[in-house]
């Protein structure tokens, strides 16, 4: 009998249990279940600090900055002295161009978007959306003598555009705060456009974006993201899987990769005859799994950053969300990386919400003498 009783006992606790837990508080009724919440422990193990952006010894790196600094504003530099490199690099734009194709000296228009330049010193031997220049020497060099700032004649040979460069930068030499810059930057050294270039680009690896709000969460400052925000976090890693071309703490895949890596999501195909498609990668490896892939850039800063892709052919984050969460855009060579996530519209906003994390600040308009 006291068996039989505990028996009893214990399937009546159990009914009042389900009884208390039902959501008619009836048998056959069962509560829904309660909303997905961020999973902490995920998060957790994606979330990694930015690393330190290691360089050489440089006793005259300050002076080199300050030069550069000052020549990134300069239109003289360009060939109709109407664009300077901020012209495409804006702090209205994010860093990145406001035109979804740049316009380039003597308003001409040129084949590509310009993306944001935080952080452009961790780029690894991977500089333009193509990856085809191996520093960003050589990516100054050729925005400066090419079209987008015209500082050499259009088609000239590179010995050509070097003596164009060169005699551009004596001109500036002649200007006294310019011949104190440069002698303070290089001491002993007459000045040609290979100064001009080393000081541009060290100006522009000290555009480092490592205080964001996701960095000062990635500290340990819970409080840095907002529970919206932190769902977006979750997502982003998890069921979006934008981390697969876009992983922290870089936000590019490619920017931990020496040489870059390079994706084809299907922007610039669809309904382009293939003979018109600008084919990215392919142009310079002439792999032909490299069609129409370009490098990920970089997400931070991106909600400041519109138009997005390399083409600039999408207006707003939510839309560029949207299509990469739903696969990008079939082609012969689209990424087998890029499936349908399906995110609901609360899914997506959560997301973007998540990449308002990722602000970085603006750059410091020098005197230009």
């Amino acid at each position: 009998m006291k068996r039989i009783g505990a028996i009893v006992l214990v399937l009546a606790a159990v009914a009042c249990k389900k009884d208390a837990t039902d959501g008619m508080g009836s048998a056959g009724d069962i509560a829904p279940p309660a909303p997905a919440k961020p999973r902490p422990s995920q998060m957790k193990d994606a979330v990694r600090p930015m690393p330190p952006l290691e360089l050489p010894a440089d006793a005259k790196r300050a002076e080199k900055i300050a030069l550069g600094h000052t020549l990134f504003f300069d239109p003289r530099l360009s060939g109709a002295t109407d664009r300077a490199c901020y012209s495409c690099h804006q702090n209205e734009d994010g860093t990145g161009g406001h035109d979804p194709i740049a316009i380039g000296s003597g308003d001409k228009k040129l084949t590509r978007h310009a993306p944001s330049i935080w952080n452009v010193g961790y780029w690894n031997a991977a500089f333009y959306w193509d990856g085809r220049a191996k520093t960003l020497e050589a990516n100054v060099q050729g925005a400066w003598g090419g079209g987008n700032m015209g500082g050499a004649p259009a088609g000239a040979t590179p010995e050509a555009t070097v003596a164009a460069l060169d005699a551009r930068t004596a001109e500036l030499y002649k200007i006294p705060a310019y011949k104190a810059a440069f002698e303070a930057a290089f001491p002993g050294v007459a000045p040609k456009a290979e100064q001009a270039i080393a000081a541009i680009a060290e100006y522009m690896r000290s555009l480092v974006c490592t205080d964001t709000a996701y960095d000062k969460f990635a500290k340990g400052d819970q409080t840095a993201l907002s529970e919206q925000q932190q769902r977006g976090f979750d997502l982003f890693v998890t069921k979006g899987r934008c981390n697969m071309c876009h992983s922290p703490p870089f936000f590019s895949t490619a920017m931990s990769v020496e040489g870059g890596a390079y994706f084809n999501v299907g922007i610039g195909t669809k309904d382009v005859p293939a003979d018109q498609v600008d084919i990215g990668r392919k142009k310079v490896t002439n792999v032909e799994g490299d069609w129409a892939a370009f490098k990920p850039p970089s997400l931070r800063n991106v909600r400041k950053s519109p138009p997005y892709f390399h083409d600039g052919s999408v207006a707003t984050l939510d839309e560029a969300v949207k299509l990469m969460a739903s696969g990008g855009i079939d082609n012969p060579h689209k990424s087998p990386l890029l499936v349908d996530a399906q995110l609901t519209d609360a899914e997506r906003a959560d997301i973007v919400a998540f990449l308002g994390a990722l602000d970085c600040g603006s750059l410091e308009k020098p005197t230009v003498p």
